[in-house]
């Protein structure tokens, strides 16, 4: 009997179970950075796309890459912390599609760099309100549906700074550490209706969002005595590992914070 995990020369691996063909997926923040990348390599792989972000010009610009690929794009603009903003999101997503297959929790805001005992309160609450809360708002939202669907995929882009806290960014790291909760929550919840709900948590990604990190020399020289791979990673490989926790690769995982940040070990 041949052994299924070995190819032999000239043998094309099947990535079948990489494939999104058909699926509908809802993308929070899905104009730039990290979830522009996760809305191409998930249309890419098969899926028609929600794109939601505050801006409709710059939602459009990535949707006529999803459309290029012979995929079906909706743009809705949507405040990530506004719930009648999230529940027009949901409701036109239902009216032109009918289902939500894959969620992806994306949107995020981080204005202060500081301490927390240096934190005013309404900045606090701006951060917890756009990271926490409008990930818990639409993900009740779709959960729901899901429910009804027996059936989805919540994925939420986290923050290694919500495992273990970097200096600096005290407010971020909280709203990213309840974040990897909510994860873990809802995944048990949903679980008996066969909806996984899983994280994503980056490290320093190379994106407009993150430059102050990855732009400082004198910071990234003393990040990299703590990273092995001594790089920062690319949105593309971040949208990577979505496209993997929402694929039926993973069909076996939830309530799982998938860390991806290069080995560092603090």
């Amino acid at each position: 009997m041949p052994n299924l995990w070995l190819l032999t020369l000239g043998e094309k691996m099947d990535c079948s179970h990489l494939s999104l063909e058909n699926k509908i997926v809802l993308v929070t923040g899905a104009s730039r950075g990290i979830g522009k990348s996760i809305v191409l390599a998930f249309a890419d792989a098969g899926a028609d796309v929600i794109l939601a972000s505050r801006k409709l010009e710059d939602l459009e610009k990535v949707a006529e890459e999803v459309r290029a690929m012979g995929r079906k794009a909706l743009c809705i603009p949507t405040h990530a912390k506004k719930s009648e903003d999230l529940r027009n999101l949901v409701d036109k997503t239902m009216a032109e599609f009918g289902r939500i297959d894959i969620l992806v929790n994306n949107a995020a805001t981080n204005p202060a760099m500081g301490d927390i005992v240096d934190t005013d309160e309404k900045t606090f609450s701006h951060i917890i309100d756009t990271n926490l809360k409008g990930y818990f708002l639409l993900s009740a939202l779709v959960g729901k549906i899901m429910q009804t669907q027996k059936s989805g995929n919540i994925i939420n882009i986290s923050s290694a700074g919500g495992v273990s806290p970097a200096p600096g960014v005290g407010p971020y790291d909280v709203s990213k550490a309840g974040i990897n909760m909510l994860t873990k929550q809802m995944a048990m919840e949903l679980g008996p209706y066969n909806v996984r709900v899983n994280a994503i948590a980056p490290r320093i990604v190379k994106t407009s969002f993150s430059e102050a990190f990855w732009g400082n020399e004198k910071l990234m020289a003393n990040e990299f005595k703590f990273t092995p791979l001594k790089v920062v990673a690319t949105p593309e490989e971040i949208a990577q590992s979505a496209l993997y926790l929402a694929s039926t690769a993973t069909n076996y995982m939830t309530g799982h914070i998938l860390v991806v940040n290069g080995g560092a070990f603090f």
